[in-house]
């Protein structure tokens, strides 16, 4: 007996594997809730094909004023000529832009973006041409003119996920967040760009890459016709009236004018307290940081289910904007100032998504594009005008104390959108 037991060979019993470690599920869950409306929006044939190539055409739209300021006044030595002839094409985009939308609606997104592009590539090289041969300075104004019809490509990405998603208010709200957090992304990156290609490579760089982007972008965002809405003719059958005839459209316009000029003035003031604190090269990074805060907000706003009225919701915006101003009067440094940045750009974001959102519904489908590219323009307006008041404001209130510009401002639009919302609620349905 025991030599049969000597004889058995001895095995070691293997040591128990580490049991893996689990995250925890409550974690899991949250980020794959998040996640849930931004894959069931992509998971649409097309989607992420004419987002990536409206995401190359769209670009461009922060990049062009950037460049064509220090282009001018690089070349020509003057700040002053660089701010009027960048003035006289936002003036001329005010007018050409709802006028485009309505073409966009009648014929459809292809037939007007890709001529209307044309047009745009051929008034920035003879805008480039004037610049590099010294040509007079009443030329530039007349290129800056000729170069502003530029399609709204992102009113028109917009207009198709509400056609796709018609009848789902739920992808719509995600699908109007998501537009939202790209146009944070573009402005962040585009001036940024604009920038280094005028300083670091030649002064015509970043104008003549924002054309080449534009036109490429386009042109494969106008290839995508499987998701183009379809054209709404004049027929006199379809719907002629005006999108600002809407009661709720107009509210929505004023306000973003002045939230528009909420962002202008703000970035100037910015700029300026950055400057006194010692710290200028930093303004890039702190102005980021706001709209950092607006892409988190945005994505999250998106993911979260729709509740309330559209109206209320945007009046809420519009009210967390205003209160998140405030704090900025009170910075006492470059990094309390960058928080309190960061947190007004996260009360920004709602009151885009859901202004955009109440367009969409306010306006009918035959007037969608000009819908959406009238009261995007409102606020490219507004930013102007918040810019040249953000200067006079810092000129005469000091660094910090020009931050009640801003803080004016989104007084001003809580006003406007509690006043249309109070009446829209007494008048009859």
């Amino acid at each position: 007996m025991i030599l049969f037991l000597a004889a058995r060979p001895v095995v070691r019993r293997p040591a128990p594997a580490p049991a893996p470690r689990v995250r925890p599920r409550r974690a899991r869950a949250r980020r794959a809730s998040l996640l849930r409306p931004y894959r069931r929006l992509f998971a649409t044939p097309g989607a992420l094909s004419f987002t990536l190539a409206a995401l190359v055409a769209r670009l461009p739209g922060s990049m062009l004023g950037v460049s064509t300021v220090l282009m001018v006044a690089l070349s020509r030595d003057s700040y002053a000529l660089a701010g009027a002839v960048s003035a006289t094409g936002v003036a001329v985009t005010a007018v050409c832009s709802p006028l485009l939308g309505r073409l966009v609606d009648r014929y459809g997104q292809a037939k007007v973006a890709v001529p209307a592009t044309g047009v745009f590539v051929l008034g920035a090289a003879a805008m480039l041409l004037c610049v590099h041969y010294r040509a007079p300075d009443w030329t530039l104004f007349l290129c800056a003119a000729g170069s502003s019809g530029v399609p709204g490509i992102g009113a028109m990405t917009r207009a198709r996920w509400a056609v796709i998603h018609k009848d789902d208010a739920a992808l719509r709200h995600t699908a109007n967040s998501f537009e939202q957090v790209v146009d944070e992304v573009c402005f962040m990156l585009g001036p940024a760009l604009a920038m280094v290609l005028c300083t670091a490579v030649f002064p015509e760089a970043g104008l003549l890459t924002g054309a080449a982007l534009l036109a490429v972008g386009t042109l494969a965002f106008a290839a995508q016709r499987a998701t183009e809405p379809p054209p709404h003719p004049r027929d006199g059958v379809g719907p002629a009236a005006s999108p600002l005839r809407a009661g709720g459209v107009r509210v929505v316009l004023a306000t973003f004018l002045a939230t528009g000029a909420v962002f202008g003035s703000m970035e100037v003031a910015t700029v300026a307290t950055v400057e006194a604190y010692g710290s200028g090269s930093a303004s890039s990074a702190v102005l980021a940081l706001q709209a950092g805060g607006s892409c988190v907000a945005g994505l999250v706003f998106g993911a979260l289910p729709v509740r309330g009225s559209a109206m209320g919701r945007f009046v809420a915006g519009v009210a967390a904007m205003a209160v998140a101003m405030l704090p900025l009067l009170a910075a006492d440094g470059l990094g309390s100032l960058a928080a309190l940045l960061f947190v007004a750009g996260m009360a920004t974001a709602p009151t885009m998504i859901t202004g955009m959102t109440l367009v969409q519904r306010l306006v009918p489908d035959g007037r969608l594009n000009e819908g959406m590219t009238t009261v995007y323009t409102g606020l490219l307006v507004g930013i102007s005008a918040g810019a040249a008041t953000g200067g006079w404001a810092v000129e005469r209130l000091g660094a910090g104390t020009a931050y009640a510009a801003p803080a004016a401002a989104a007084a001003l639009a809580l006003a406007i959108a509690l006043t249309g919302a109070l009446a829209g609620a007494r008048r009859p349905r």
